[in-house]
């Protein structure tokens, strides 16, 4: 198995990042990654404002994809997601997350993960469903920041990127230069706070290359759904872009009609937020896998 050392990040998506392993379609790759604070905070003692910002939401990588070229599809399929650690990072402080603007203070929180769950403040326990909030291949065009999502992937903070779940992504430059950071050992739809629970790891997937297959990029499935993500500058402009994506996927690969489709998934589908912190915010549109193969739709063409 090629392993990706978490020494070798990358805090922005470019074509101009050197590869740091050339790997073939159908490899299977360990990456080693920090937390989204480059394994800054050590203690809740750790001072907010001595954090070097320049240094968040390191991603490991990247790798390059032997054939990739623009136009290509680079299937993710993710085997398996380790937290390291026995406590996550949290951070809250003014005018950070949603409501941000009600806190007096920054406040460092360190939460203990024990068998299996988070223990929060009032005893509350949360089950741990880790995920992978950054995400992604170089952009065809200026570098983007590990912060930003767009539709080369990126920060897209979707609590459904987890494993057993497969990403769907465009290849925008050759050898697509894919990487992958910011873990969560558990995050809520919307991340408000502008963080989860922010953890160090392990993700090991699977990378394959397709060659014409044209796809409303970037789409995800698990077991009981098809989604299409996308970002843009309004939540209001990520939910008609994901809406609109699902259903010209739906038409592009069935026969039905756009009025059909649209039909279908104001019944049949869910319009859902992946977070609203980001300098885009990210919905996700899901299709069931029971409504799909009905249609014998699938992401990889036909079934």
């Amino acid at each position: 198995m090629i392993k990706i050392s978490n020494q070798q990040v990358i805090y922005a998506m470019s074509r101009e990042n050197p590869p740091v392993a050339t790997v073939k379609s159908g490899s299977e790759i360990l990456f080693e990654t920090c937390d989204c604070f480059s394994d800054q905070i050590t203690s809740a003692q750790t001072p907010f404002n001595e954090l070097d910002w320049q240094r968040i939401n390191p991603a490991s990588g990247p790798v390059f994809v032997e054939n990739a070229e623009p136009g290509d599809v680079l299937q993710v399929k993710i085997k398996r997601i380790t937290p390291k650690g026995d406590h996550a990072v949290m951070v809250t402080a003014p005018n950070l997350g949603v409501i941000g603007n009600e806190l007096q203070r920054a406040i460092v929180t360190l939460v203990p993960l024990e068998n299996g769950k988070a223990l929060l403040p009032g005893n509350v326990q949360v089950a741990l469903k880790p995920m992978i909030g950054v995400i992604g291949v170089a952009p065809a065009g200026e570098a983007i920041s590990c912060g930003t999502p767009d539709s080369h992937g990126g920060n897209m903070d979707c609590k459904e990127i987890a494993e057993n779940s497969t990403l769907w992504l465009p290849v925008n430059v050759p050898g697509a230069l894919f990487a992958l950071g910011d873990l969560h050992a558990a995050m809520g739809d919307g991340e408000v706070s502008v963080c989860g629970l922010e953890v160090p790891g392990e993700v090991v997937v699977e990378l394959y290359l397709h060659k014409n297959r044209k796809l409303p990029l970037p789409m995800l499935e698990n077991d009981e759904a098809i989604f299409t993500l996308a970002s843009a500058v309004t939540l209001d402009e990520a939910a008609s872009l994901a809406t609109r994506n699902m259903a010209h996927f739906i038409t592009d690969n069935t026969s039905l009609s756009l009025a059909e489709a649209i039909n279908l998934l104001s019944i049949a589908g869910d319009l859902q937020i992946c977070q609203v912190v980001d300098p885009l915010k990210t919905c996700r549109y899901a299709l069931p896998k029971a409504v799909a193969a009905q249609l014998s739709l699938c992401i990889a063409g036909e079934l």
